[in-house]
């Protein structure tokens, strides 16, 4: 493979980061807390007690970041919007200070020449829409669509690209089934109810969006890992499907119109949450396009229970700090696959990077690992888009090294160094073979 592989014309290439993440500034101008706040302050919830109180200070910072963002030439930036920085109570009264600070983020981007692509939900659910039953309550989804016509009122003029939910497996399994996020419930039944709560609300958030701004694109983004048996056999087989139908095709399916997967909704069947007459139809509203987040893989092998497949921590392969297997072909496998099973939209990349223990040395930060993975990452998705897969953009994860929930500082994802002492921002040698790579795909134009 060529250092850098050649991607179609207007192909989009940005960056990425989401509110609790980077802004910090959480109990200034009228923001309301989130769960992640409360989360935080649990004992032993979050590596090293970390919280996103500071966070990199974007919220103060947003000038430096856009600097970053014009020197690495990204077409596009993908942001979320604070739900309690915009609605502090969760419903009711509009806090205009948080409205005026995306406003601002906004048109500069778009005044650097920056396409914003806004998040309207990345994980920071209002705390007192949790203390009323939270995501497994069916008026969370009201509430959700209430915020999004307070942000398409001032923002839909302006704003192109919405992504409605960001990875509705990791809101309601990580944080209700398996309670290692916010809020930090653990309940299948919870969660299936948040899954389907969830998904129910990006629903009503396009039909908003397209009543409100209707020259705009609407998606939604899932995090979806490929499935691979560990053996042929078909005990194995059957549970690299039973783990797909959960991971996967649980949140996809409907998402595109079909409907929850028959076999799952049979495996379910004693905690499923009340489906109401035309939930279905307002989860399947046609898409612009599908954000797909991209990491690793997942191996599965029969468990001594058929109905609980095992995941297999497999020997001697590459990982990343996170613990998760480096395996790149699994990107042109999920996609070659949903191409060829269903009818795709457009679809982004919308995260895919990795973590490693960087460090800074005599004023650089050498990461080669990271431009390894990337290269190898973007190998694939040319492959991938060689094949037919309607693949449009790609958005590196992350812009900042930022607080990565449980995990805390401790994970650096992003191309850029940020001294959390300091908050200075130091571009890594990841950053400039980024920026190198978008500059030789633009000269080919």
């Amino acid at each position: 493979m060529s250092k850098h592989p050649v991607f179609p014309d207007g192909f989009v290439w940005g960056a990425a980061g989401s509110a609790y993440q980077v802004e910090g500034a959480v109990a200034e101008d009228g923001r309301g807390e989130s769960i992640w706040d409360r989360f935080s302050t649990r004992p032993g919830a979050i590596t090293n007690g970390d919280t996103g109180v500071v966070a990199c200070d974007s919220y103060h910072r947003f000038g430096e970041d856009l600097r970053l963002m014009r020197e690495l030439g990204i077409g596009a930036y993908r942001f979320s919007i604070s739900w309690p920085r915009v609605v502090p109570d969760g419903r009711g009264r509009v806090n205009p200070a948080g409205l005026d600070f995306y406003e601002r983020m906004v048109d500069d981007l778009l005044a650097n020449g920056i396409e914003p692509y806004a998040t309207l939900y990345h994980w920071d659910l209002p705390q007192v829409l949790e203390d009323a039953g939270g995501w497994p309550a069916r008026q969370t989804v009201k509430a959700f669509a209430e915020y999004v016509e307070a942000v398409v009122a001032r923002l839909g003029d302006r704003v192109p690209n919405w992504i409605t939910q960001n990875e509705p497996w990791v809101v309601s399994w990580l944080g209700y089934g398996y309670g290692v996020h916010a809020p930090g419930r653990r309940s299948d039944a919870d969660a299936l109810a948040a899954a389907h709560h969830v998904l129910l609300a990006h629903g009503r958030a396009a039909e908003v969006l397209r009543r409100e701004a209707p020259a705009a694109k609407v998606g939604v983004t899932v995090d979806l890992y490929p499935m691979y048996p560990h053996t042929d056999a078909a005990e194995d087989v059957e549970a690299a499907r039973l783990l797909d139908g959960s991971r996967n095709r649980w949140f996809l399916e409907p998402l595109i119109g079909l409907g929850y997967p028959a076999d799952m909704l049979e495996h379910y069947e004693a905690i499923l949450p009340t489906i109401e007459a035309g939930d279905l139809e307002t989860i399947g509203t046609p898409l612009d396009f599908l954000g797909v987040n991209y990491y690793s893989r997942t191996v599965a092998r029969a468990g001594r229970d058929p109905a609980e497949p095992v995941a297999l921590d497999v020997p001697g392969v590459e990982r990343t700090q996170m613990g998760w297997e480096v395996y790149p072909d699994g990107l042109k496998d999920i996609l070659v696959r949903m191409h060829r099973d269903y009818e795709l939209p457009d679809v982004y990349i919308t995260e895919n990077g990795a973590a490693y223990p960087d460090t800074r040395t005599n004023g650089s930060v050498p990461d080669p690992s990271r431009i390894s993975y990337l290269e190898r990452h973007l190998g694939a998705l040319r492959d991938a888009i060689s094949e037919g897969v309607p693949v449009r953009g790609y958005f590196l994860w992350s812009l900042l090294d930022n607080f990565e929930w449980a995990f805390g500082f401790s994970r650096r994802f992003g191309i850029v160094y940020v001294d959390f002492e300091t908050l200075e921002r130091v571009p890594k040698d990841s950053f400039l073979w980024y920026r190198d790579l978008i500059a030789a795909q633009a000269s080919r134009v």
